[in-house]
């Protein structure tokens, strides 16, 4: 059976301390209440992961950043590397969230170099990436995600797709108030389940965690996660309260 994971990227989104103290609640939860079939990984601006790793050494919650640098080290001032992250006690790092390709213009060219710099240095990455509106309404956005995953992730060997999580993201479907219906998420997880069998076979396609990143709240969690192809979610704006992130992580 492949691996249920919630994933809160908090974004940027509380002092240190305000940080600190909530990671600390999330993962008390979690020793009190284990998690069970769901890997819970808390997504934090740069300034908490070595804070929060601390916190969480318990191994109930696991730690990821939110990004990282397309070079390895270096004079690239206000960048943090890879190996950097790791050096945090970190895990996981996302790549290519949306944001990250729509504000800074990250292509798939460069994320599939963080995604390799990444996996070098020892992290697991959940790579990001879905249509906006323009091309879901054009009907085109099964050739928008083929695309992305062709030239941002499909050139790893398989033995490395071990080391990766798939995040769907509907972009229309973020902080708009819109939600893909659990159908839409599903065809889509079924698509991109079909393009990793294609290419890496049945095996690594039947164990690659999809993730749905589309404004899931406690309302749809349960009704999204209930679909076969639906392995969990990368949570926002829920991830910043205990109580919606508890009970999205209790929906899986």
């Amino acid at each position: 059976m492949r691996k249920k994971i919630v994933a809160g990227n908090w974004k940027m989104n509380m002092s240190l301390e305000e940080g600190l103290r909530f990671a600390r609640s999330v993962d008390q939860y979690f020793r009190e209440k284990p998690a069970g079939k769901a890997e819970v990984i808390l997504c934090t601006p740069f300034i908490h992961l070595p804070g929060v790793a601390e916190i969480v050494k318990s191994g109930k919650v696991a730690l990821g950043a939110q990004n990282c640098a397309s070079e390895a080290s270096g004079a690239y001032t206000g960048e943090v590397s890879a190996f950097m992250i790791k050096s945090t006690g970190a895990q996981y790092v996302i790549i290519g969230h949306s944001e990250r390709r729509s504000y800074y213009n990250e292509n798939d060219k460069l994320l599939n170099k963080k995604t390799v710099l990444a996996l070098n240095s020892g992290l697991k990455a959940i790579f990001c990436f879905g249509e906006v509106k323009e091309e879901r309404e054009a009907g085109t956005h099964f050739i928008i995600v083929k695309r992305q995953l062709d030239e941002g992730l499909f050139t790893l060997p398989v033995e490395e797709m071990n080391k990766i999580v798939i995040a769907y993201e509907p972009v229309w479907a973020i902080g708009t108030g819109l939600t893909a219906t659990p159908e839409q998420a599903q065809e889509m997880h079924q698509y991109i389940r079909g393009l990793v069998k294609e290419k890496y076979g049945n095996d690594c396609a039947k164990q690659m965690p999809i993730l749905y990143g589309g404004s899931c709240k406690p309302s749809n969690a349960a009704e999204l996660f209930s679909k076969p192809d639906v392995d969990g979610g990368l949570i926002g704006g829920a991830s910043l309260k205990k109580e919606d992130f508890i009970a999205i992580v209790e929906a899986v």
